[in-house]
């Protein structure tokens, strides 16, 4: 469906793979061919399944665009963080497929899903922004605060700790961890389970449950960068 996303809808599972050919950077047009896919998977009620290439799941924004500062790298983070949050709010379950590096902006897709499954090996999973010298924006700090335990919390923005696939089952990152020629598999099997809910249950199960910490990080963008964000 596009250069970089492409997307797959058998069987009520939408699998939607980012592809970038390199470290996944979340780009402008990562943004809106992710948000493409969410949008074809909304429209056929299906659950999703987000991965990325062998190897990374996502290295975080596109530094080069942040580096260059001005209206798009504004544009960019705040997309990134407003697709996070749309992940968070998705009507149907979402299950991500890390298959490898999920660092900054990567490791925040990775924790707006609602289970996740990790490829086991030599990758790192952190939210690395104190370490290249950013303050960690108001809305990561809700993700992170949303999933990772309380002392891993703390280490995890204020010390940008990297955690190995292993490690980040007990910090939060991650559900499972299995090997990498089974990650896909396995992945798929929980998405293809899942579609057995009753998805408006769900949906309102789902806004109950994060009805508060969608609040928080929806104010933290909005802090961030100004004019309020979209209703949940």
């Amino acid at each position: 469906m596009g250069t970089l996303v492409s997307c797959r809808l058998k069987d009520s599972v939408a699998t939607i793979t980012m592809d970038d050919g390199k470290v996944n950077a979340i780009s402008l047009q990562m943004v809106t061919e992710l948000n493409a896919a969410l949008d074809q998977a909304a429209a056929g009620s299906a659950v999703v399944l987000l991965g990325g290439r062998e190897g990374v799941l996502s290295a975080g924004f596109d530094l080069g665009t942040l580096r260059a500062g001005g209206g798009e790298a504004v544009e960019l983070v705040r997309g990134g963080f407003e697709l996070a949050a749309r992940l968070l709010s998705f009507p149907a379950p979402v299950v991500i497929a890390c298959t490898g590096h999920a660092v900054a902006m990567g490791a925040f897709l990775l924790l707006s899903g609602d289970y996740r499954v990790g490829a086991a090996g030599p990758y790192r999973l952190a939210a690395n922004e104190v370490a290249i010298g950013i303050t960690m924006p108001y809305a990561a700090v809700e993700i992170l605060r949303q999933r990772l335990i309380p002392a891993v919390f703390t280490r995890a923005v204020t010390l940008a700790e990297v955690f190995s696939p292993d490690d980040a089952v007990a910090a939060g990152f991650l559900d499972r961890v299995v090997e990498p020629a089974r990650m896909w598999d396995a992945a798929r099997a929980t998405a293809e389970s899942l579609t057995g809910l009753d998805m408006a249950a769900h949906a309102a199960s789902k806004l109950r449950a994060r009805r508060h910490m969608l609040e928080a990080v929806r104010a933290g963008i909005a802090e961030e960068f100004g004019a309020a964000t979209t209703a949940l």
